[in-house]
């Protein structure tokens, strides 16, 4: 499944970017980090019974985790909010209802109080159920709010026990709701089940997975994630493209997400002035298993229906992030306050859902826009998609033609020989 990304995440912006040959503009645009907001990090931890199992180093994988969590505590970075949530910790009985409530915030996001935060962990002892799935819709909770980078670590060492509340569907709501929420999982001496599932959850919003059986690689790995949240990011803004080209937002140069059914299209618009170019991309991601063979296609038209120029990319079932680009370049007017031209961008894909899986909400896409200033010859960047590839084209024609005549000339005479013998 994806790999991200950010829809995908940060893998899945690059390919976009990469694909159109896009150049981000120098100013504070839609989808740039703002560094207004301190990044928000919740650790999630999962105490239940389980993880007293000693098999991780000869200690329990509760020992481990908390010797871990100190760790991590003393290196995370002053500017990043974290806070503490677990799942399991409070409820040892045997009613399957309460159990699958059972998730506590440990200690709150926000600014870090090292000492306080260790005093809490140390008071943790394995208990109870696995409800992964309600402990994650908590910890999105708990990061409201701010337009910083938010990412949940989980750290289980079991399944989910509290299903039909699957923890994959819940991640897959979490990134539909577009707050740029990355779920990073780990799995302590994990099953073929719980890598599984683990890997879905992190998948559904551009995270990672990773299975751990040692106390090195559990410290080490958490806080590579904590210190990555401090890393400046490109955050998608969410937008949502209409029906049609006549109610599709307008959007300026930045990065967004939205989601979008199989078998739908979504428009959205652009105005570009005269003299400048459109560069846009889209990535559309497979958030959950589908079927083989599939493609994308990124199309540029006029308010009028007409199409102007494409992009398209096909997959085959090997990579389940794919992108496609294209570059619209305005010609400039001898008209001082010539009105900007409004360009629809259709984006549609050819993904379709395997047997048994749900088909909403749709898959995750991102849309790269970007209005620079154009060519000083506009047909030497783009004419009908095709650019400077007009001259190939013709060349390839010529070259074709003559063959052919020469061909027939050689084939006459062949058998004007043949016949005279």
């Amino acid at each position: 499944m994806i790999t991200s990304k950010r829809l995908a995440a940060g893998v899945c912006a690059l390919l976009a970017a990469l694909t159109a040959g896009l150049a981000f503009p120098a100013g504070a645009a839609a989808g740039e980090p703002t560094g207004q907001d301190a990044p928000k990090v919740d650790l999630v931890l999962d105490v239940s019974g389980s993880m007293r199992a000693r098999d991780i180093d000869g200690r329990s994988r509760m020992a481990a985790a908390k010797q871990a969590f100190n760790e991590v505590l003393d290196a995370t970075p002053e500017e990043v909010e974290l806070g503490i949530r677990t799942l399991g910790a409070n409820y040892p009985g045997d009613d399957r209802k309460t159990g699958c409530k059972d998730t506590a915030q440990l200690y709150p996001v926000g600014p870090l109080d090292r000492t306080e935060a260790k005093t809490a962990v140390a008071t943790l002892t394995p208990t109870g159920w696995t409800p992964i799935g309600p402990a994650l819709l908590k910890a999105a909770d708990d990061l409201e709010g701010g337009d910083g980078s938010k990412r949940i670590v989980l750290i289980s060492d079991g399944e989910d026990t509290c299903a039909p509340l699957d923890p994959c569907e819940v991640a897959r709501e979490i990134a539909a709701k577009g707050i740029g929420l990355t779920i990073d999982t780990l799995g302590l001496v994990p099953t073929a089940e719980l890598s599984r599932q683990l890997s879905c959850i992190a998948e559904a919003t551009g995270g990672t997975y990773t299975s751990v059986q040692h106390q090195d690689e559990l410290t080490d790995r958490v806080n590579e994630l904590v210190d990555r949240a401090a890393d400046p990011v490109v955050t998608p803004v969410a937008t949502r493209g209409a029906a049609e080209c006549a109610g599709a937002p307008t959007l300026k140069s930045g990065l967004y997400s939205d989601r979008e059914g199989f078998g739908q299209q979504r428009w959205y618009r652009v105005d570009v002035p005269p003299g400048k170019e459109l560069r846009a991309s889209v990535s559309v991601a497979a958030d959950r298993a589908v079927n083989p063979g599939y493609g994308v296609l990124l199309r540029a038209v006029t308010a009028k229906g007409r199409e102007i120029v494409r992009g398209e990319a096909a997959g085959t079932g090997r990579t389940d992030v794919i992108s496609t680009g294209l570059r619209y370049p305005k010609a400039g007017s001898d008209e001082e306050d010539a009105p900007a031209e409004g360009v629809c961008l259709a984006v549609s894909h050819s993904f379709s859902a395997a047997s048994g899986v749900k088909s909403s909400p749709g898959l995750p896409l991102e849309l790269t826009v970007d209005v620079v200033d154009g060519p000083d010859r506009a047909a030497d960047v783009a004419a009908f998609g095709l650019g400077r590839g007009w001259w190939l084209l013709g060349v390839l024609i010529l070259t074709g033609f003559l063959a052919g005549l020469v061909w027939g000339w050689l084939s006459r005479w062949r058998v004007a020989v043949w016949r005279t013998n």
